[in-house]
């Protein structure tokens, strides 16, 4: 039996520069400027390059254009949470915007959000050669400072303290809880309750502190938060837990719309009418806001555009053309059927 194998079994050689060089009557020098996008190269002799480019299916070799120049046109991405709606619609921007830019994405998901564990993912990150990386830092972890040190690299921070000397880009939070309690004080209520998101998260934080500052600014009593994990079950036990207490108030303002869907679940099975006997205002505006039952009063975050501001930043550092700055993006309250002025005693 013949065992040399058939011609046409045998897999095609690339073509190499020199190739293409010899196809086109050129010196490889030429074919490198033009795989280069270098403009010191006639028309013509361009024309001719590029189409024996495509007649030996030539492809110029990018790793080592990069390793040449120092730029691997990657940016890494950690994040602690892929489930939350807002971490999702950022790290899709993000790799739109990147790709836009020209840049490839690596995802690293943290499972704990712990200094050890992010250090660690830069560290991988390095070597899987990015140029820059974007934190999506949902919780708390350690120094930002101790971060920078560890990655070595351009670093912008997305959802954290905005009082840290990092490039950061995020929600305006302040503005965003300001103005669904001041929503609720202008409908006339006057006892309100916070269902906060979990204690971890800087969001979450920053939310119930505008809560107590808005209602003391109000002259109004600030009740003790109620505290959920971000998930529609939780806001669902909590809000079981409110209408089993003594005293009920007249309006909640929800950390986000999953918890506020969970808490008029509750009180829609306890007989509460909404927004009849109780208002709500979530945090948000989730793709589904409008179709809850009822359609949901809540504040709208731009998560795309935190997500393009967080990689053109970054892209802007790596080319060396960006100091560290503070982004807050707007947001703005977008006022549904959950909410109403409340009940006249």
């Amino acid at each position: 039996m013949n065992s040399t194998p058939n011609a046409h079994s045998l897999p095609r050689a690339r073509a190499s520069i020199n190739d293409v060089a010899i196809h086109a009557g050129v010196s490889a020098q030429t074919v490198s400027r033009v795989a280069n996008s270098q403009t010191n190269v006639r028309p013509a002799t361009r024309d001719r390059v590029l189409a024996s480019m495509q007649a030996l299916g030539y492809r110029p070799n990018s790793a080592a254009r990069n390793l040449k120049s120092g730029r691997f046109r990657s940016i890494g991405v950690v994040t602690f949470n892929l489930t939350t709606l807002g971490n999702e619609r950022t790290l899709d921007a993000i790799a739109v915007a990147a790709s836009e830019a020209g840049y490839t994405t690596t995802l690293l998901p943290v499972a704990d959000p712990t200094q050890l564990d992010v250090a660690g993912a830069f560290g991988r990150l390095e070597e899987q050669a990015v140029d820059g990386i974007i934190l999506i830092m949902s919780a708390e972890v350690g120094s930002p400072d101790e971060l920078t040190l560890t990655a070595g690299l351009p670093l912008v921070i997305v959802d954290s303290d905005a009082t840290q000397p990092h490039t950061i880009v995020d929600t305006d939070q302040e503005q965003g809880a300001r103005l669904a309690v001041e929503h609720l004080i202008a409908l006339g209520h006057r006892d309100i309750v916070h269902f906060s998101g979990p204690e971890s998260s800087f969001s979450a934080r920053r939310r119930a502190q505008t809560y107590r500052t808005t209602m003391e600014a109000a002259g109004l009593p600030v009740l003790p938060p109620i505290i959920g994990d971000w998930s529609a079950a939780s806001g669902l036990a909590r809000g079981r837990e409110l209408v089993a207490s003594a005293t009920a108030p007249t309006a909640v303002f929800a950390a986000n719309d999953q918890m506020a869907l969970g808490a008029m679940h509750a009180f829609h099975e306890h007989g509460w009418s909404v927004p009849g006997d109780i208002s709500i205002v979530g945090f948000d505006d989730a793709e589904d806001a409008a179709a809850y039952w009822p359609a949901l009063t809540t504040v709208h975050q731009n998560f795309d555009e935190v997500g393009r501001s967080a990689t053109t930043l970054l892209v802007s550092m790596i080319d060396g053309d960006a100091e560290t700055t503070k982004l807050l993006i707007p947001t703005r309250l977008v006022v549904r059927a959950s909410t109403a002025a409340p009940r006249q005693q």
